[in-house]
């Protein structure tokens, strides 16, 4: 398992040595009138100063909560490290949650004071301390009109300061309240030793070979989620890396070409949609580019695999890489080195189609109960397929005793230092989560190989059993299925049935096109009941989910057009799909698919 050694007693020590060690380099860029203006870590620090003594003058002790609804922003990150100075614990949200949510975790965590992201968030909040009795103040991180301000705190920061407070190493740093696909958000309460061990032990793995000034990305992932918090917030800083704040993710690839990063930590759902893409350009192109552009990447493959390549081959690859991967290239800002994906599953066609075109890309593997990452493929180990290997301080077992598809599989134990305190104010979900000996009981399916890479197969509540007894874990499958452009999402259902059906919600714009070039009637929904779509759709899912067994793949579907959302309820704040309240919505779809 190997023991990480760590250089902090807490993130604000972690934080006052990086303000010393980077002063002048730049941390967060927020974009203002087309450019971004970069904040230095010396300012960044001036600014947690400020704002702690902001939340001092507002009653916060060592101990209390500080809850914050905001998208990725420079007063977020202030809002966080000033809140750990005050021996305080931070409570992330979305902007993207209902108002009950916002109250349901600001009185679950019993937080005194709440941060928000702008007027029409305050709006919503600002009558909270009627209704909740912990809390004292709501505080508007952006603009005025509220009593009280980002900016106004700060002010009385400066006139007023507070003194710094060293938490204790097992002390709570805050919690990341999970998305909740079932029931009430569950707080997962982590140490400031947790967090420091995950940032030691997974991010250098990723920076290895590289200069910490090297390290520039654009942040898109919500801090309210363990992945973008421990990338793009306490990992970044401890590298001296920076990172520019985007607004709108509609704008990425305009972001990309102005800001050049070197390093995208982003979810499988960016990378498919980077493949499906570059897919059906290439298909406008010449024949000659397209040639040029599929044959480089078979024999990127194979020089990938170690194989030795011909002059020809050779020639060909460098002029491929040239004319075509080069410009794939610039898109990204042609400084882009790696690409890091996490969250959820990524299809290795995907993760090798991306790595080919010269970024290279490694996936990893964890959960908000362990901080963030308990495996990572890196340079110089990487299987496409698999998470990784176990970071340093963390050890894998796979129980057996829990039954999956396949006889290898089981539950994925995880032992280590980045493992929760626990879950707040749950102490029998607790006592279920972790193990006697202090394992983390993941709730995944997967096995290990021979190397000591982990592959994850599906999660053990959402796999159901057929009639005939055989297990089906769907995610896997799902994920490979929606690489047809025909399919924007997917879910795979078959509880006691006799075989296994699914719900399609189709891409309409490829439906559309699809539906032109065969001379079909109609438009929008009404193609949905087409013979020729469906007859293509069929060959779509028969296409994509050619490597699973045929008792896994769908005898017959359900064509929709509207998209779950997290407005319509199906999706949660960070995409993963409402499993059970899918299928109870559409359970009389469900059920005409078996008639």
């Amino acid at each position: 398992m190997g023991e990480v050694k760590i250089q902090y007693q807490n993130l604000v020590e972690m934080l006052e040595d990086s303000v010393q060690k980077y002063a002048d380099r730049p941390l967060y860029g927020t974009k203002r009138g087309g450019a971004y203006a970069w904040t230095s870590y010396r300012e960044f620090g001036k600014l947690v100063e400020q704002f702690r003594g902001g939340l001092a003058a507002l009653g916060v002790e060592p101990g209390d909560k500080v809850a914050v609804i905001s998208r990725n922003t420079l007063q977020w990150a202030v809002g966080a490290y000033a809140t750990y100075s005050l021996g305080a614990q931070y409570v992330p949200m979305y902007e993207t949650q209902l108002l009950r949510e916002w109250e349901f975790i600001t009185r679950n965590c019993g937080a005194r004071v709440l941060l928000t992201a702008n007027s029409e968030i305050y709006e919503q909040t600002k009558t909270f301390p009627e209704q909740i009795s912990s809390m004292r103040h709501v505080v508007l991180l952006e603009g005025s009109g509220a009593e009280q301000t980002f900016d106004r705190l700060c002010v009385v920061g400066e006139q007023v300061p507070a003194a710094s407070s060293s938490p204790e190493l097992d002390a709570p740093m805050g919690m990341i309240y999970t998305s909740g696909t079932t029931g009430h958000p569950k707080g997962v309460v982590l140490s400031h030793k947790n967090m420091l061990v995950q940032t030691a032990a997974g991010i250098p793995l990723l920076r290895k070979g590289w200069e910490p000034a090297e390290m520039k990305t654009l942040c898109f992932l919500p801090w309210a989620h363990i992945f973008g918090q421990v990338a793009e917030v306490h990992g970044l800083i401890q590298e001296g890396g920076s990172a520019a704040l985007v607004e709108d993710v509609n704008t990425l690839v305009d972001e990309l070409a102005l800001v050049q990063p070197t390093v995208l930590f982003a979810v499988p759902r960016v990378y498919n949609r980077i493949h499906e893409r570059l897919q059906g350009q290439m298909k406008e192109k010449p024949g000659f580019i397209q040639n040029l552009f599929y044959g480089g990447l078979r024999r990127a493959k194979l020089e990938r695999a170690g194989q030795p390549l011909s002059g020809m081959d050779r020639l060909l690859l460098g002029l491929a890489r040239k004319i075509v991967f080069k410009k794939v290239q610039q898109r990204f800002g042609g400084n882009l080195r790696m690409a890091v994906s996490g969250a959820s599953a990524l299809s290795p066609e995907v993760a090798e189609f991306v790595n080919d075109l010269g970024i290279d890309v490694y996936e990893g593997y964890g959960l908000s109960e362990n901080t963030a990452a308990l495996t990572i493929n890196y340079k110089g180990n990487r299987k496409f397929g698999s998470v990784g290997k176990p970071i340093s301080g963390v050890r894998i077992e796979i129980d057996k005793s829990v039954e999956g598809s396949k006889a290898e599989d089981g539950e994925v134990i995880a032992y280590g230092e980045v493992i929760m305190l626990g879950y707040h104010n749950l102490p029998e979900l607790t006592e279920a989560t972790i193990t006697a000996d202090g394992g983390l009981r993941t709730g995944d399916l997967g096995h290990l190989d021979e190397e000591g890479y982990l592959y994850i197969t599906g999660r053990v509540k959402e796999q159901f059993k057929l009639e005939n007894g055989k297990y089906v874990a769907p995610a896997p499958l799902e994920e490979s299925l929606k690489l047809s452009p025909f399919i924007n999402q997917i879910l795979v259902t078959g509880l006691n049935r006799p075989h296994t059906v699914a719900l399609i919600v189709v891409e309409m714009e490829t439906v559309e096109d699809f539906a032109v070039s065969e001379s079909l009637g109609g438009s929008g929904e009404a193609l949905l009941q087409e013979p020729r779509i469906r007859e293509r759709l069929q060959q779509e899912l028969t296409r994509y989910g050619a490597d699973y067994a045929g008792f896994e793949q769908p005898e017959n579907f359900a064509l929709l057009a509207e998209e779950w959302s997290i407005d319509n309820g199906l999706l949660t704040p960070t995409l993963k799909l409402k499993r059970t309240v899918v299928e109870d919505q559409f359970q009389t779809q469900i059920d005409a698919l078996y008639g």
